[in-house]
């Protein structure tokens, strides 16, 4: 399957929730209380914005960008979620010191997403599998290298950053275009890693990790030991307990001075989710309109969603979901004590066995034959009518002029070709005014499927497609992808199976075992 991966700063107080009243004055609906469970359970909430949207709208809500994501054509959500220690909110402004100090997370400015989940909604929605990846996984991209993935999202925001410094555009451009490019960076990285099509995409920071707790009234976990950790704040006895939110954060940050280091992590975090989901569905939670509210507001200051999530229908596909019928699962690593290229303690893991991971797991996503409309898509009577651009954004030569040459067969006009002037984004892409325009939607069937960006910077009439080095679509001289020179760049490896040829870094030593309970949505589970 093919892979498809804020405004200006000023200080701000912590603004008091509105009134409840208008927004709960509906009772809430059978389908929508299901419909809260998966995502409310996962910290995001993010189905709340269905029986929100009773009394609201999504418009308030954190815009994501558009990333021309997986069409779920059989049905079936691939969603991921990603928790980002970013001292900003999700409408992009700055926590106040008072926030910060809440969370215990300091005053370093950073964008590293330390919470990575992908989950599968089947088509029939009955069921759900959260699928944590290590923080410290070690992975390759073509933009970054080798490095943990957690950096991906906030690397490539830097790298952009800096490259769009000296063109002219506004503070308010650069970031908006770092930050999608970072997150369209790390959508990439995921599909690349587990081979599965990222349908959806949905972020939360730590202020909304607090809100979200302190909103239901705080969450029960139960620990196997006392453990006391200076690092991420993490103070708490043995045994049965209520955490609210600032403790809550700590309690799913702490690593050090577990048997497992990260892996440990991973599974508090998921205990936590399942508790938090328990404790959502309890008496008192759904029937209470302050509680909803907070909720609410919750949701709106802290989750940030893809441009064309239609989270209404997503809560319809959720109707006959249960907590028992959410599952928490972790990929298979190699080792927990790995060694990077530059010393960095790291998690490695083996591409191949990932991939048959995820393929045992969840199964494969079988593709609708396209339909008859769908193939006329293909070819655009109005061609004419369209001008085309084209952009190299990778150090091999001819790319720009054969992409373009092709397109010139298919009856568009030529605008512009040649080298981009800054590498803006982590993939090829097509740029449109319009995303949903036939134009736009043709030139990409042509391409292969090359996801179509929101730009209303661009003429109506005119496209923009950018060509980065994930590009193996038409328009290449031949396999190796042909430069002007006539000299060829060697293609990536593909992986076909779990040989050690895909482990990125040296493997550390043999990871500790455990007997590691299932974990559910149903009830607490004791953890270290």
């Amino acid at each position: 399957m093919s892979s498809h991966t804020p405004r200006a700063r000023h200080a701000r107080d912590i603004q008091a929730p509105p009134s409840s009243a208008e927004s709960t004055a509906q009772a809430w609906p059978p389908m929508l209380r299901n419909a809260l469970v998966l995502l409310s359970a996962i910290i995001l909430v993010i189905s709340a914005v269905g029986w929100w949207t009773l009394g609201r709208t999504t418009d308030n809500l954190g815009s994501g960008g558009d990333f021309g994501l997986g069409s779920e054509k059989d049905g079936a959500t691939d969603i991921l979620l990603v928790g980002s220690d970013s001292r900003t909110d999700a409408q992009g402004n700055p926590l106040t010191p008072e926030e910060i100090e809440l969370l215990r997370a300091g005053d370093e400015e950073a964008t590293n997403t330390d919470t990575i989940i992908v989950i599968r909604v089947p088509a029939d929605g009955s069921s759900a599998t959260a699928i944590s990846i290590p923080r410290d996984t070690y992975v390759h991209t073509n933009r970054l290298g080798n490095t943990k993935i957690n950096g991906v999202y906030g690397n490539t925001k830097q790298m952009v950053e800096e490259e769009l410094a000296g063109s002219g555009a506004s503070p308010d451009e650069i970031e908006r275009r770092s930050t999608e490019a970072g997150r369209r960076a790390l959508i990439e990285t995921i599909s690349d890693l587990s081979g599965i099509t990222v349908d959806h995409y949905a972020e939360v920071g730590l202020l909304g990790f607090v809100l979200l707790t302190d909103a239901i009234g705080g969450v029960d976990v139960c620990l196997n030991e006392a453990v006391y950790d200076e690092f991420s704040g993490a103070d708490f006895p043995a045994g049965s307990q209520t955490l609210m939110g600032a403790d809550a954060l700590s309690f799913v940050r702490q690593r050090h001075g577990l048997p497992r280091g990260d892996l440990d992590r991973i599974t508090r975090q998921q205990v936590f989710m399942a508790s938090f989901t328990n404790k959502l569905l309890g008496a008192g939670t759904l029937s209470n309109p302050a509680k909803l509210s907070e909720l609410g507001n919750a949701v709106q200051r802290s989750v940030v969603l893809d441009d064309n999530w239609d989270v209404t229908g997503f809560a319809t596909q959720m109707q006959g979901l249960s907590g028992g019928n959410v599952k928490f699962e972790t990929i298979p690593v190699t080792s927990i004590d790995g060694v990077g290229d530059y010393g960095e303690s790291v998690v490695t893991i083996d591409k191949g066995q990932v991939h048959q991971y995820f393929e045992t797991l969840l199964g494969t996503k079988e593709e609708e034959a396209p339909t008859k409309e769908e193939d006329d898509k293909k070819a655009d009577p109005n061609a004419a009518e369209t001008t085309v651009s084209v952009y190299n954004a990778t150090g091999i030569e001819g790319l720009a002029s054969g992409v373009s040459g092709f397109l010139t067969e298919k009856g568009y006009t030529q605008g512009e070709v040649g080298n981009a002037e800054f590498a803006g984004v982590a993939s090829s892409q097509i740029n449109a005014a319009d995303p949903e325009d036939p134009a736009a939607q043709a030139i990409s069937e042509a391409l292969g499927g090359v996801p179509i960006v929101h730009d209303p910077y661009l003429d109506p009439h005119h496209i923009s497609v950018t060509i980065a080095g994930d590009y193996d679509g038409p328009g290449l001289t031949s396999e190796g992808m042909d430069t002007d020179s006539g000299e060829s760049a060697e293609p990536a490896p593909d992986v076909e199976d779990g040989s050690n040829g895909d482990i990125i870094g040296q493997e550390g030593g043999e990871i500790p075992q455990e007997d590691r309970p299932a974990i559910d949505a149903a009830g607490v589970t004791c953890v270290n």
